[in-house]
């Protein structure tokens, strides 16, 4: 979503929303649950929840790039991720718009990772800062067009 951001390749987005964590955050999670985790528990390694046109402004903001201000109705959204979704069967290549991520984005994926920052010690890396090291390693990676 970020690298199809950063590309110019985001015309729009749905209403929707999800939760946010650093990578780095979630590999920490891992660790500190193997070493801190309850045999049987179950932890969200989560940070903050945030709708996808908030989202995208954050990384606008970092990227200095225009964010999309087009909000797509949902049903046009999934008409448009089936006809790729059934270009992509016949072309082989992957879909510009999977139907199954448009199906995702029909409801708000929020979680509460609140367990996890408790018992484990979870960091929480503000989704910004984590923005600003994803931008700058796909730019580094060469993930972005000039």
């Amino acid at each position: 979503m970020v690298v199809d951001f950063l590309n110019g390749r985001m015309p729009g987005y749905v209403d929707t929303g999800m939760n946010f964590i650093d990578v780095e955050d979630v590999a920490e999670g891992h660790w500190l649950a193997l070493q801190k985790g309850r045999i049987g528990e179950r932890y969200i390694l989560g940070n903050k929840n945030v709708t996808l046109a908030d989202f995208l402004g954050m990384v606008a903001r970092v990227s200095k790039r225009p964010a999309p201000r087009l909000r797509i109705p949902y049903a046009l959204a999934w008409l448009a991720g089936a006809v790729s979704t059934g270009l992509s069967s016949l072309t082989g290549r992957e879909p510009a718009i999977p139907l199954d991520g448009v199906r995702m984005a029909h409801a708000p994926m929020y979680y509460d990772s609140s367990k996890a920052v408790k018992e484990l010690g979870l960091p929480q890396t503000p989704i910004e800062t984590a923005i600003e090291k994803a931008v700058r390693w796909f730019q580094e990676n060469n993930y972005v067009r000039s």
